[in-house]
């Protein structure tokens, strides 16, 4: 039997793979604050419609959407966006985004003027879920991904990465 600290001393794992999955536009409209709250400044931005286009999934983005943001006193922007993606087939499904933007102040602060501005010079991260009824994509529903983002003045571009 190993020691209980045999764990901790034994080396790690591989890391998990990233498969390329899909790459997604979606329109944002205009930005909505509700203004200060105990974690920062609560605000959401309607997502308007978009296309999905990929190895693993294409479609469109529905309209209807929401990212519901709060704003840190560290600069950090914490995301939580929850949409629905119409398949190429009709099936329907629920996407759950969460992560975080954060960059230098002055990087931000071009962001939020709507300026364009490489992902490379800010982080953008989400965690990516789905889920589905539709049979054809059940497989879905098991899945992690990793999204990389990129915030544009009308649109949010993300390209999705399967985690094995």
């Amino acid at each position: 039997m190993s020691s209980p600290d045999s764990f901790f001393d034994a080396p790690f794992p591989p890391a998990p793979a990233l498969t390329p999955f899909t790459r997604i536009r979606c329109a944002v409209s205009p930005l909505v604050s509700l203004g200060a709250a105990p974690l920062g400044e609560r605000r959401y931005v309607p997502l308007a419609g978009g296309e999905v286009r990929g190895p693993g999934l294409s479609g469109r983005i529905l309209e209807g959407g929401v990212d519901w943001q709060i704003a840190r006193a560290d600069g950090v922007l914490e995301i939580d966006a929850h949409y629905v993606i119409e398949a190429q087939d009709g099936a329907r499904i629920e996407v759950r985004s969460q992560g975080l933007r954060h960059g230098p102040p002055e990087v931000m602060a071009r962001l939020a003027r709507g300026e364009d501005v490489p992902a490379s010079d800010y982080f953008f991260r989400t965690l990516v879920r789905f889920t589905t009824g539709a049979p054809a994509w059940a497989h879905l529903n098991r899945q992690l991904l990793i999204s990389v983002g990129c915030r544009q003045a009308s649109s949010v571009l993300l390209s999705l990465y399967a985690l094995s």
